[in-house]
């Protein structure tokens, strides 16, 4: 007879940081918890909400109290991968994030994650010629234009995330080829679009392997700000003292700046992914 699965401890005390868990980092080879074990161990840390998981599993977040706080944009596959920096794929793109503001909007997502797509002209073949970064700002304007006034409707922010290219270890920790790899061209589609449904989703692990100096940037973005996710570097791992992150002074910021949102935990878990859970979120209760 197996033993009972392990009970995480409490780990929200102060609650001024609003904390989810990001739900692929643990369903991956290695741990492989399945949706009600997510769910279990989030209630145990005190946190109430979870991050993309299909709309076609909410009602199991439901069951346990739990809300989806940031939708997968409906692409299938690597969903970074197209996206709106090439109107070769607009029209796929646009549904698939207006599907998945509908389902966001039905059951109370605030927000559903948007790329820029990779550099290549043919995103899946690199040698297919680039896109330049005056080319993906002005056709992701234009791409974005076309969804931001739906998602306006509907009260549902679309969330552009910066992700890294120079992590090549393995797929889900860095994106070589995606375009969106500089933070001020990010900012600069979101401010152009002008739009309170589109913002920035500011991935700390991200903007630390491609520009460092967190905290200042989260000062030049405070205003678009939309989704928050943290792991340490280098390895997206646990948020311990292998890292070179100094997460509270960063979370302090984010409370300074008037950030109301969600914190993701998006780490990939290189031991008990329990403790690494409880200590992370420990971490980001300032």
């Amino acid at each position: 007879m197996s033993a009972a699965p392990r009970v995480a401890q409490k780990s929200v005390v102060k609650g001024r940081i609003k904390q989810s868990i990001v739900f692929w980092c643990f369903n991956i080879a290695g741990e492989n918890w399945d949706l009600d074990r997510m769910c279990q161990v989030t209630r145990e840390l005190g946190c109430d909400a979870l991050e993309i998981v299909p709309p076609e599993d909410w009602p199991t977040l439901q069951k346990y109290g739990l809300k989806c706080v940031l939708a997968p944009n409906g692409m299938p596959g690597a969903p970074f991968v197209k996206g709106f920096n090439n109107p070769a794929y607009h029209a796929e793109v646009i549904a698939a994030t207006k599907a998945a503001i509908d389902a966001s909007a039905a059951a109370g997502c605030p927000n559903v994650i948007a790329f820029t797509g990779y550099k290549w002209r043919n995103a899946e073949d690199p040698t297919s010629g680039e896109f330049s970064n005056e080319e993906c700002l002005a056709n992701c304007v234009a791409g974005f234009k076309q969804a931001v006034g739906y998602a306006e409707e509907k009260g549902v922010t679309l969330c552009l995330e910066h992700l890294n290219t120079r992590d090549d270890t393995h797929p889900m920790k860095g994106h070589p080829g995606y375009q969106g790899d500089d933070i001020n061209l990010v900012a600069k589609i979101i401010r152009q679009v002008n739009s309170p449904r589109l913002k920035m989703l500011f991935d700390i692990y991200h903007v630390q392997i491609m520009h460092g100096d967190v905290i200042r940037r989260i000062e030049e973005f405070k205003d678009i700000l939309g989704h928050i996710h943290v792991a340490g570097n280098p390895g997206r791992a646990e948020l311990d003292d292998n890292q070179e992150i100094h997460f509270p002074p960063i979370l302090r910021k984010l409370i300074e700046v008037g950030y109301t949102g969600y914190v993701g935990q998006e780490f990939i878990p290189t031991r008990d992914p329990i403790a690494g859970l409880e200590e992370a979120v420990r971490l980001c209760d300032v």
